[in-house]
């Protein structure tokens, strides 16, 4: 018996997109073959991976063009090609997978990574915004199958189109968090991680004021995005270049070396657009696998996660002194510390992709 053929369409960077990583794999645990379509980026590196991957190199790279550009070449080429599967990741990929897999009669199932058209990119640009809105009008009452990242996203799409999304939680898998080399920070100090993407109202400038109240703590930042070196800029103006450390791009197979080193978790992201304002981000189930005490914005679905496993501390406000006084009544209540890593402990067995992974067998038969 052949297969069954999954196509998975991705405008990320398919090198970096963990959680296209995760199902992908998780469907060829499953017996189905799976082909990734994605884009070359100028910062993108080659990965060896159990599924197929194809590239194609844009002549457009800015926004309109470029999805415009993106959509068109996807379309041509699934319309000679046969699956029995398409999924599709996030609201600019799917005008071509739906149109192919009505034409084709394809099971299309969606994943929305985020609340699409009410992310920060697009705030203060209406006609962008309305058009990334109609989209989402258009077709998401329309597609029987999908799934997104946080309840709070699941809620307000169904509010809106009574289209019934399913939950899948962007958790890690228990097995790719080992140890496999030992790695230093640049500091003998106590350190506080942020690693992710470098985008806006991240909760970084606020971070890095908030040290200048603190003695004997460092902010460690993994990652790479459009605001680093504004970042770095921001850091010299500061004069907190002995504080505060660009570690740039670390693999994700290496990564959780130095997410275990960390003597604190930072999840400040900050209340612009309802895009953050609903997301779950995939760093806070990395800190609790790795054992270490969380400092986060009161933010829905991450206050819930806190709340509900007792993971770690609620900053009041995103006030630089705030966040200080937060850290430092953390840091000096070691009982408080303890009973956190005890409960990351128990937190960490549940909120895993072992478990979480199994609610795909509801979108792929």
């Amino acid at each position: 018996m052949s297969k069954k053929k999954v196509f998975v369409a991705v405008t990320n960077d398919v090198s970096t997109d963990y959680r296209v990583h995760k199902i992908c794999n998780y469907l060829i645990s499953k017996n189905f073959s799976v082909q990734v379509y994605g884009r070359v980026l100028s910062n993108t590196i080659h990965v060896n991976r159990s599924y197929k991957i194809i590239r194609k190199k844009h002549f457009f790279n800015n926004e309109a063009w470029f999805y415009a550009e993106f959509n068109i070449r996807l379309f041509f080429y699934l319309i000679f090609k046969n699956y029995d599967y398409i999924l599709a990741n996030d609201l600019d990929t799917l005008p071509a997978c739906f149109f192919v897999s009505k034409l084709k009669n394809i099971e299309l199932v969606y994943d929305s990574h985020e609340l699409f058209s009410e992310s920060v990119e697009l705030e203060g640009r209406k006609f962008v915004k309305t058009f990334w809105q109609k989209l989402e009008d258009f077709f998401l009452p329309r597609i029987k199958k999908s799934y997104t990242v946080s309840q709070s996203i699941v809620d307000f799409y169904d509010k809106k189109y009574q289209n019934k999304m399913g939950l899948i939680r962007n958790v890690p898998l228990k097995k790719d968090l080992q140890v496999k080399e030992e790695v230093y920070f640049p500091t003998k100090n106590k350190t506080i991680l942020y690693q992710g993407v470098l985008n806006p109202g991240r909760g970084i400038k606020p971070m890095i004021k908030a040290l200048k109240y603190i003695d004997d703590l460092d902010l460690i930042i993994i990652g790479y995005g459009k605001v680093e070196e504004e970042l770095k800029s921001f850091v010299r103006e500061h004069k907190m270049s002995q504080r505060v450390f660009f570690l740039g791009r670390v693999e994700r197979d290496k990564l959780f070396n130095y997410t275990k080193q960390a003597t604190l978790g930072m999840v400040l992201e900050e209340p612009l657009g309802l895009s953050f304002k609903f997301s779950l981000p995939n760093k806070l189930f990395d800190y609790i696998h790795a054992e270490i005490p969380i400092i986060a914005g009161n933010l829905p679905e991450i206050s819930k996660i806190i709340n509900e496993y007792k993971v770690g501390v609620l900053v009041e406000d995103y006030k630089p002194e705030t966040i200080a006084k937060t850290i430092h009544n953390l840091l000096k209540d070691k009982t408080l510390l303890s009973k956190i890593k005890d409960n990351q402990q128990k937190a960490k067995k549940v909120l895993c992709w072992e478990i979480e992974s199994k609610k795909l067998d509801n979108y792929f038969k």
